[in-house]
């Protein structure tokens, strides 16, 4: 009797018990992969419908931001033309008037200091640029490294400063634009190239000891960020021309 109650019992093997529902398991696991597959793959052929629209929109916005640029190169030589045809103008105006003819003197001398007229002399040049890793936190010169050089710079007795051909004045703004830096909000383009008027040998001697110095001594040893700093024999920065008369009024 208890062999024909196990042979009812255990009529299927072990084996034939589990197979149904690993048939099923196996069923379901490739329901799941084929709907994520359908799923990733619709999701990549709209990524890749979408890809030629928005290289198209993001040339055009380069285009838009080439012609912008262009046209206010356009406006800064003309504001620096008519600068000059309005000094002579006053000039020609003023030349009978001994007080006049005197603070024009005195603006004549304070031009090369506030930016007003190009100047040309000895200094220094700093050619900054990334680090060559530049995957490393920090391995980007930002815009408070090239305050901290321009700023060094002025410390250690630079009598005129441009930063990639952009003249520097009391109303010159250096800043950070995501990952551009912007001198007048005019972006710059890397390696950044900072030229100083004024004593060479002075310069190149005091530099390393200010702040500014002490700043990009640190960015080099810690970060890899490239700099140099040597001397130039001749230098020409040319004037800002964004400097005029904002407000006038006549003295009563």
């Amino acid at each position: 009797m208890n062999l024909l109650t196990d042979l009812s019992r255990d009529a299927l093997e072990p084996t034939y018990r589990t197979a149904g529902p690993r048939r099923r398991r196996r069923w379901l696991v490739t329901c799941a992969m084929l709907a994520i597959g359908l799923m990733i793959g619709g999701s990549i052929g709209d990524r890749l419908r979408a890809a030629p629209a928005e290289a198209s929109e993001r040339d055009q916005l380069v285009q838009r931001i080439e012609q912008a640029n262009t046209d206010s190169d356009a406006l800064r030589a003309r504001i620096a033309q008519l600068g000059v045809e309005n000094r002579a103008l006053s000039d020609q105006a003023l030349a009978k008037d001994p007080a006049a003819v005197d603070v024009q003197r005195q603006i004549a001398d304070l031009d090369p200091v506030t930016g007003m007229r190009a100047v040309t002399g000895p200094g220094v040049v700093l050619v900054a640029d990334d680090a060559e890793d530049t995957d490393r936190s920090g391995s980007k010169v930002v815009d408070v490294d090239v305050r901290q050089a321009v700023n060094g710079l002025w410390q250690a007795g630079a009598e005129a400063i441009a930063v990639n051909g952009h003249r520097l004045s009391s109303r010159t703004a250096i800043r950070g634009a995501g990952d551009a830096i912007t001198v007048d909000y005019r972006s710059l383009t890397r390696p950044y190239r900072i030229e100083a008027i004024g004593d060479p040998n002075g310069l190149l001697r005091s530099f390393p000891g200010t702040a500014g110095g002490a700043w990009w001594t640190y960015l080099k040893q810690n970060y890899g960020i490239r700099y140099d700093l040597n001397t130039a024999g001749s230098l020409r920065l040319e004037a800002d021309p964004g400097l005029g008369v904002r407000v006038a009024g006549q003295k009563r």
